[in-house]
């Protein structure tokens, strides 16, 4: 990778962080050592990029910063692209909405040799939509709860169709190709539990919030699944 390169994918993950970046973790995902991080920080700050160093702690930008749009390569346009193309077919209306706003703000900064790239589906994609019945029903209220620590009740139909009232923490959501799944902690069984958008009859956001701890929370439910059936 060239130098000039480097530079650039550099201050890129700089401003896609809030917090610190540390050395090691640039020169993990640049893939060189710690101390040519170290030499390129010193020359984006030679260079006039206001960048706050902190000892042991890492780098970040300063809020001033900013910098012209990005542009983008051919293959990085499909990959947006085939991006939105999903969210429009899989996800609720308001998710849907924003990836297409999302796409037409990208479309206006792009070259005219690449918009014929933005504004057409790479014929070789196929992205099926899928029964709005089934993708759509309960995700918005879902969401919110999770982003907002919502404790939620559920009327609810197993694979045998017995029907149970549950209180659950919503912690994330799992796609797994046609069904949208609930991962939650269930206040019933005292453990996590995995619930379908599409077997949910009812659905209640209630007022009371919960708080995660180290044992509940969606980081420790990905890590037992790991360890149990490997990567996925």
């Amino acid at each position: 990778m060239r130098k000039a390169e480097r530079l650039f994918q550099i201050l890129t993950l700089l401003r896609s962080r809030r917090n610190y970046v540390t050395a090691q973790q640039l020169a993990h995902t640049l893939a060189v050592s710690e101390r040519t991080i170290y030499r390129d920080i010193q020359a984006l700050s030679l260079s006039g990029i206001p960048i706050e160093a902190e000892t042991g702690v890492g780098y970040k930008l300063k809020n001033t910063f900013s910098l012209p749009p990005l542009m983008f390569d051919e293959n990085e346009v499909e990959a947006l692209l085939l991006g939105v193309r999903m969210v429009e077919s899989w996800s609720n209306n308001k998710m849907a909405t924003a990836a297409s706003s999302a796409l037409a703000k990208i479309h206006a900064v792009l070259p005219e040799k690449l918009h014929q790239s933005a504004v057409q589906q790479p014929e070789w994609v196929i992205v099926p939509k899928f029964s709005p019945q089934q993708t759509e029903q309960f995700s918005e209220q879902i969401s919110t709860a999770i982003k907002n620590f919502k404790i939620t009740t559920l009327d609810y139909s197993d694979v045998h169709g017995s029907q149970s009232k549950r209180n659950i923490w919503p912690l994330g959501l799992i796609y797994w190709g046609k069904t949208w799944t609930i991962v939650a902690w269930c206040t019933k069984r005292n453990d996590y539990r995995l619930f379908r958008l599409d077997r949910i009859n009812s659905l209640t956001v209630t007022d009371s919030q919960f708080t995660t701890t180290d044992n509940i929370n969606l980081q420790h439910y990905i890590r037992i699944q790991t360890e149990k059936y490997g990567e996925c």
